[in-house]
């Protein structure tokens, strides 16, 4: 199974990311979560494993533009339907690798380790 790319295609670091696929010769599928969405199990899986505060970006100026009581996330499904409201609040990209590793943002060294295997 190839790798599951999550993101928003015209954002900087997903373009670094393709790019480093591309150069790598590494197939994979891209999930643009800003134009389709992203469903409640996914989000729900991921929060398990890396819980919520890894993936809800809180830096970015869609954050920013939130109520003080929108960014007082209370718990996992709070986060969860904020971050199904907003796509833009998840931080990109995340890769979902074949035998479930998720690795959040461009880390090369990591999409290089988890690739190859």
């Amino acid at each position: 199974m190839k790798p599951i790319i999550h993101g928003i295609k015209s954002c900087d670091t997903m373009k670094k990311t393709f790019a480093w696929f591309d150069g790598e010769g590494i197939a994979y599928a891209f999930h643009d979560y800003k134009k389709v969405g992203i469903d409640t199990a996914t989000l729900t899986r991921w929060c398990d494993r890396l819980g919520w505060k890894a993936l809800v970006n809180t830096r970015g100026t869609t954050w920013r533009k939130l109520s003080a009581e929108q960014q007082a996330l209370a718990d996992t499904a709070a986060a969860i339907a904020l971050m199904q409201a907003q796509p833009s609040l998840i931080r990109r990209p995340v890769v979902e690798f074949a035998d479930g590793e998720l690795v959040v943002g461009l880390d090369t060294a990591a999409f290089e380790r988890l690739a190859r295997r």
